[in-house]
Parts: structure tokens; C-alpha cells; sequence
């Protein structure tokens, strides 16, 4: 790397999650493992959600979505992380540095939308169940996972061009296990103001508004819910929002804090820990949260296994016999 101001390095060095050599062994398992149930999980209830017809509902549609896009998330920094670890590298070239940035915040992002577009679709299906069919239609569905894409790639592409007008100085190790945003910016020689402002204002807006949205629909929901006068039918309209619940809960009670924390607290490295929480954990949660909470999922994950087992018993006897 030049000494000095320069836009244009071609490395950073990401610190991970221990410096201690003794301890990458069992970091390399653990996120390994933690990646691999991850993606085989959510690639499980897109499958179930497919393959099924009873499945094929807004609410269903959505969760498909919001599992392909935690796959996507995770993808973006764990596999990096092992490769890293396994070579006993600390090396990331500057364009993949952004690149990284760039899908991190786009998933991030898209995400959030998501957990609040589910909000609203459990609200119609509570509180207007009459006109639910009518209102949430196929074209509406993927008008709001379209508009969500849309509005998280504009924001992740602005983050990421704010940052490419930096000038950065000889020291460019990130306390981090990814590029982190704010971790990236700290690093900078040139003024950072404009790109402070812009996080924070973001953060702010794109938390704040679907929040709002979340807690809006579940005052309505509980609302409806309380009014119905049966045990059983106030058990059935709360257990189908009980998983989404609880995904939010977790995808907020994690990220948020973290984000709205001083810049202090981000640039130690427990930052990075606390920020395995909800880019590794929470992703992989969700899936569990699902099936184990849902008799529809776990129907269709039976039926994905069962065909999986057949499949492989004609195969193996095809094998056999020729």
C-alpha cells in the first residue's frame, strides 16, 4: 500500500473476532456450522413453500422471500470470513470491500422492509379478513417485495458512492469481521461529515418509519384479537403472528441498539461480536422459529424430506441394478 493519503489502496485488513491464534480453529467451526444450517434452513422453507400449494398465500410468499434474502445476507460476510481464516489471511481488495458494503446494506435493508411488509399482511388478514383476498393479491405482493428491492438498492448505492469519495490513510485495518460501514469510514483521512449525517439520518428513517409500521399493525392487531370472544379463535389469530413476532423482536432488539450506539462503542472490537447476533444468529433462527411454530411448514418440510428419501431410494436401486 502507498503511504499517504490515497483513494486509490487496494487492500483493507479485517481484524474478525479474535487475534488469538489458538481460537480461529474454533471460529472457523462454529460460523462454518452456524452458515451451513443457515442456508440448507432457509433453503428448506423456500422449498417447503414451493413445492406445497396449501402454501402458496401471501403471508407464505413473503417468507420465502425473506429467506432467500437471509441466505443472501449471511453470504455476504461469513463466507469471506472462513475463507480468511482458513488461508490465515486478513486481506480484502478495496473493490470487494465496497462490493461487500454495497449487498450488505442492500440485504440489510431489504430485510427490514420485509419483516414490515409481513406486518402488514397479517394485519389485513386479522383485522379485514372480508376483504384480505381482494386487497392482498398477487399483483400487490410483489408490487411491495418489488418497491422494498428498489428503495434498499438506491439507499445501499448512495452509502457506497458517499464512501468511494474518500480518502483513506495508512492504517486500514478494520476492527471488524466484514466491512461495517461506520468501521470503513473511521478509517478515512478525508472529511467524513456528510457521510456521519447520512448514516445516522438513514438509520433513523429506515428504522423509525417500518418500526412505526410494525407496532401500528400489531395496536390493530391485538385490538381485533381481544375483541374475539372465543379462547380457541384468540389462540389461532395470535399463533399466526407469534413467528414474526418474535423475528422482529430479534432483528430489532439486536441491530437498533447497535447502530444508535456512540462511535466509541463501534470502534472497539466488541462491536463486532455483538454484531454476530444479527448477521449469523438471527438468520438462522428464523427458520426454526418458523417450522417449529407452524403446522403448515412443518407439513411441508415432511413432504420435501419424504420426496428427498424417495428420490434417493430410486436412485440407489437404478444404480444398483444397471
Amino acid at each position: 500500500m502507498v503511504p499517504g493519503n490515497d483513494t486509490q489502496i487496494s487492500q483493507f485488513l479485517l481484524q474478525g473476532l479474535a487475534k488469538e491464534p489458538a481460537l480461529q480453529p474454533i471460529i472457523f467451526g462454529l460460523f462454518l456450522s452456524m452458515y451451513l444450517v443457515t442456508v440448507f434452513g432457509n433453503l428448506l422453507i423456500i422449498l417447503a413453500v414451493i413445492s406445497d400449494s396449501h402454501l402458496h398465500t401471501p403471508m407464505y410468499f413473503f417468507l420465502s422471500n425473506l429467506s432467500f434474502v437471509d441466505i443472501c445476507f449471511t453470504s455476504t460476510t461469513i463466507p469471506k470470513m472462513l475463507v480468511n481464516i482458513k488461508t490465515q489471511s486478513k486481506v480484502i481488495s478495496y473493490e470487494g470491500c465496497i462490493s461487500q458494503m454495497y449487498f450488505y446494506i442492500l440485504f440489510a435493508v431489504v430485510d427490514d422492509f420485509l419483516l414490515t411488509v409481513m406486518a402488514y399482511d397479517r394485519f389485513l388478514a386479522i383485522c379485514c379478513p372480508l376483504h384480505y383476498t381482494i386487497i392482498m393479491n398477487l399483483r400487490l405482493c410483489g408490487l411491495l417485495v418489488l418497491v422494498s428491492w428498489i428503495i434498499s438498492g438506491l439507499h445501499s448505492l448512495l452509502e457506497s458512492l458517499l464512501v468511494l469519495r474518500l480518502s483513506f490513510c495508512t492504517v486500514l485495518e478494520i476492527s471488524h469481521f466484514f466491512c461495517e460501514i461506520k468501521q470503513v469510514i473511521q478509517l478515512a483521512c478525508s472529511d467524513t461529515f456528510l457521510n456521519n449525517i447520512m448514516i445516522y439520518f438513514m438509520v433513523m428513517l429506515l428504522a423509525v418509519v417500518p418500526l412505526s409500521g410494525i407496532l401500528y399493525s400489531y395496536t390493530k392487531i391485538v385490538s381485533s384479537i381481544c375483541g374475539i370472544s372465543s379462547a380457541q379463535g384468540k389462540y389461532k389469530a395470535f399463533s399466526t403472528c407469534a413467528s414474526h413476532l418474535s423475528i422482529v423482536s430479534l432483528y430489532y432488539c439486536s441491530s437498533l441498539g447497535l447502530y444508535l450506539s456512540s462511535a466509541g462503542t463501534h470502534s472497539s472490537q466488541s462491536s463486532a461480536r455483538a454484531s454476530v447476533m444479527y448477521t449469523v444468529v438471527t438468520p438462522m433462527l428464523n427458520p426454526f422459529i418458523y417450522s417449529l411454530r407452524n403446522k403448515d411448514i412443518k407439513r411441508a418440510l415432511k413432504r420435501v424430506v419424504q420426496m428427498a428419501v424417495i428420490k434417493r431410494q430410486i436412485v440407489v436401486g437404478l444404480t444398483k441394478y444397471f
